[in-house]
């Protein structure tokens, strides 16, 4: 309980300070039940992580890291990913976790990797029962921080011919949860072998990437 008090009454000033300092933080990808692929996109985060740091100046540990999402190691980390294709399931334990860890200023971007949507949308009510997720408006903050996206998000990978929305689950006024809809950013985060995409594609989910590490850490 200690260590998770210092969580939250330090964690906004690790904001603002620890991912632009000397010594690195760690992020993480949150692993969860059900059967969805959690594990997906293995070299996207660390790819991200060292493009922000060389264009961002940030000071991230670039080593791939799973967290559970009912574990109090969640704590541990401002910051983490979520993806998949498949099924997600938060227990009510897990729900409560993750609904601690966000009230207490962490930060959870959801990437839908293609079959995501109806489970996670299901699943984040457990966590927010009375907070209904908002599409963010192409001027949105998370959209314009050190690169421009006045569209709104890339689209990297064409599934349903669908356009890429971002959704938010906002508390107390602050974004907790950043949900990616339609876009498919960490396969565009991924090596160039993995999927084939273009120089220009991964430039630009790389730069989405950064953005909302930067308006995560920053807002």
């Amino acid at each position: 309980m200690n260590s998770m008090k210092t969580f939250l009454f330090g964690l906004a000033l690790l904001f603002a300070t620890s991912i632009f300092s000397q010594h690195p933080i760690n992020i993480a990808q949150v692993r969860y039940a059900g059967g969805g692929d959690w594990y997906a996109n293995p070299t996207g985060l660390p790819n991200l992580i060292r493009f922000a740091n060389q264009h961002l100046g940030t000071s991230i540990n670039p080593v791939l890291t799973f967290v559970d999402v009912g574990s109090p190691d969640l704590f541990n980390f401002p910051f983490v990913y979520l993806t998949g294709h498949g099924n997600v399931h938060f227990s009510e334990r897990e729900a409560a976790n993750l609904r601690q860890f966000l009230t207490g200023g962490g930060f959870l971007h959801i990437d839908d990797n293609y079959g995501l949507d109806p489970f996670i949308r299901r699943e984040m009510k457990k966590v927010f029962p009375d907070i209904m997720p908002i599409e963010l408006p192409f001027t949105h903050p998370i959209f314009h921080q050190t690169f421009s996206f006045p569209g709104g998000l890339p689209k990297v990978h064409e599934h349903g011919g669908k356009r890429p929305q971002g959704f938010a689950w906002i508390y107390n006024g602050r974004v907790v949860a950043f949900y990616t809809y339609e876009t498919d950013l960490g396969n565009g985060w991924e090596s160039p072998e993995v999927h084939g995409n273009s120089e220009e594609i991964r430039t630009k989910a790389l730069q989405m990437g950064a953005n909302i590490l930067q308006f995560a850490f920053t807002q």
